[in-house]
């Protein structure tokens, strides 16, 4: 590995947790084509991406807990079945060839970009600053 690829794996991990944080972006929908673009076939850039945005997730859900917006019930019930569907994701993705793996998780790019345009299309449900 050289060491153009770890800083711009770091450099990733920064502006990854960064965006996350503030847009509540998910930071696979960064890691998984800047991952791909560094040399990783899809499959491994998208477990990696799993296993580097487990600690966002983790002082994520601490932070929103403190400030009361997590809820205990839903949010197990929610991790629980998440594992159930993991497993059969996993299975599905290594069925699958690589070209339809990038073509369907560029469609889900697609998705949430519309999703995002379309939102901001309306006024928020609540102001922003607290």
């Amino acid at each position: 590995m050289s060491a153009t690829t770890i800083v711009l794996g770091i450099t990733l991990g920064f502006v990854a947790g960064v965006l996350s944080g503030f847009f509540g972006v998910g930071g696979g929908i960064l890691f998984v084509p800047t991952l791909v673009a560094l040399g990783l076939s899809q499959i491994e850039a998208e477990a990696t991406s799993l296993l580097a945005i487990l600690p966002t997730v983790a002082v994520g859900t601490w932070r929103q807990y403190g400030y009361g917006n997590v809820r205990g019930r839903p949010a197990f019930l929610l991790g629980v079945t998440s594992i159930g569907g993991a497993v059969v994701g996993v299975q599905i993705a290594t069925a699958l060839p690589e070209e339809t793996l990038q073509t369907l998780f560029a469609v889900l790019l697609l998705g949430v970009a519309g999703q995002l345009a379309w939102r901001a299309r309306r006024p928020a449900p609540y102001p922003s600053g607290r």
